[in-house]
């Protein structure tokens, strides 16, 4: 089974590589861009696992090492 995992900052967090990458993209001429979070994906292959038993196992690995759940959300994709 194949999983991503998306980590994005909390709303209200200070994102400075957000900012970096919207104001390169006005600088690029692309004006409509008014703000931009940035975040991470991992991709994880995982052996056979009913659909319940790995996102328990993913959420216990978010909890443990993928995410700072304090700063963080994430979001979890079985595939």
């Amino acid at each position: 089974m194949k999983a991503k995992v998306y980590v994005t900052l909390k709303r209200g967090v200070l994102d400075p590589q957000g900012k970096a990458i919207a104001h390169a993209l006005n600088s690029l001429g692309f004006d409509e861009v008014v703000d931009t979070r940035q975040g991470k994906v991992i991709e994880l292959d995982l052996r056979d696992a009913s659909p319940d038993q790995a996102n328990a196992r993913l959420d216990a690995m978010c909890r443990a090492l993928l995410a700072n759940t304090v700063i963080e959300d994430y979001r979890i994709e079985l595939l």
